[in-house]
This record gives C-alpha cells, sequence and structure tokens, in this order.
C-alpha cells in the first residue's frame, strides 16, 4: 500500500501556502548582486585606461608626445622672417629673345638669412656670376612674359637658379626687383 511518503504528504504541511519558491532576503540579495556589477565596471574603466595610456606613451616615444614642438610651415607663420638685403649687384641689362628684341634693364636685390655673414661674402665672390646667371635668364625671356603679372614666378625661378647653380655654402631666401623695365 502507499505510504504518505509516496503520496507526497507531510506532516508540517501548511494549508494554504503557495508551493511556489520562496525569495531569500528580498534588499539583502540584491545588495552582493549590485556591488559585484559595479566592482566588473570599475576593473573595466581601470583596465581600459592602462591600455590606452601606454599605448600611447608607446606612440609618442615615452610620453614626450605631448610636449614635443610641431613644425609650422612657413606660409602659415605670421612674422615673416627678417632678411640681410644683397643690393650690390647693379642694373642688368639685355634684350629679350623677341624679334625686335626689347631692352630689359633690372635692378635686383638678393636677401638672405640675417645672421647668415657666408652667405654675403659668397654673393660677393660670385657677383659676376649672379650677373651673368641674370642675364641670360632675361635674354631667354619674351617681353609678354616679363611682364608684372608673372614677376612672382620669375623671382622664385631667379631665386632657384642661384641657389642651385652658381652658390655653393648658403641660400638666399627672396629675390626682389628694385626696379624692372622692359623697353619695346
Amino acid at each position: 500500500m502507499a505510504t504518505d511518503d509516496d503520496l507526497g504528504l507531510d506532516d508540517n504541511d501548511d494549508v494554504g501556502v503557495s508551493s511556489a519558491p520562496q525569495k531569500k532576503g528580498g534588499m539583502g540579495a540584491l545588495l552582493p548582486t549590485l556591488l559585484k556589477w559595479i566592482a566588473i565596471i570599475v576593473g573595466a574603466i581601470i583596465l581600459i585606461v592602462t591600455v590606452v595610456v601606454i599605448t600611447m606613451n608607446i606612440m609618442n616615444k615615452n610620453g614626450s608626445g605631448a610636449s614635443a614642438v610641431i613644425p609650422v610651415s612657413s606660409e602659415y607663420t605670421t612674422k615673416r622672417e627678417e632678411l640681410a638685403w644683397y643690393t650690390s649687384l647693379g642694373q642688368i641689362q639685355t634684350q629679350t629673345n623677341d624679334s625686335p628684341p626689347a631692352n630689359v634693364i633690372m635692378d635686383i636685390a638678393l636677401g638672405y638669412k640675417e645672421d647668415d655673414k657666408l652667405a654675403s661674402s659668397e654673393i660677393t665672390k660670385r657677383q659676376i656670376e649672379i650677373k651673368e646667371f641674370l642675364r641670360r635668364y632675361f635674354s631667354s625671356k619674351s617681353k609678354n612674359e616679363l611682364r608684372i603679372v608673372d614677376e612672382d614666378k620669375m623671382k622664385i625661378e631667379i631665386r632657384n637658379g642661384i641657389n642651385d647653380d652658381i652658390l655653393v655654402n648658403s641660400k638666399i631666401r627672396s629675390v626682389i626687383f628694385q626696379s624692372h623695365s622692359v623697353i619695346e
């Protein structure tokens, strides 16, 4: 025959009490779970910050990136460089390559770094070569090419030609036309 244990009957059964499992402690169970998640989040933040700091130090060569000087192009600097000017070339006179040719009379000044004493002495030593270069340069141009609108282009070509072909130990920074005449 079936016993009380087989039928699932206990002597201690309360009648009217639901058979659903009861929750333990209500708020007491929430606190450990909340603390566990806070600890996980804080640990993750610490790990992420540590990895970022180490990575940035490696990329910036041991942390010197924040204090490193950022190079700035001379085109974007607000203060212009102070130059010394070599004005002893005198007037350059030649003719254009047009038919009939036009006469060209130029008075040119060469700018170099103010503290560069070597540039002044080298320009003086190579003054004849510079004058010959300028004569050849202007005689290879037509009167239309020597218009004022192309002046900046001509200055750059002259500067680069003198720096590349004539000067060895120094460089000029700028060329200025003190007078510029093309007479037909």
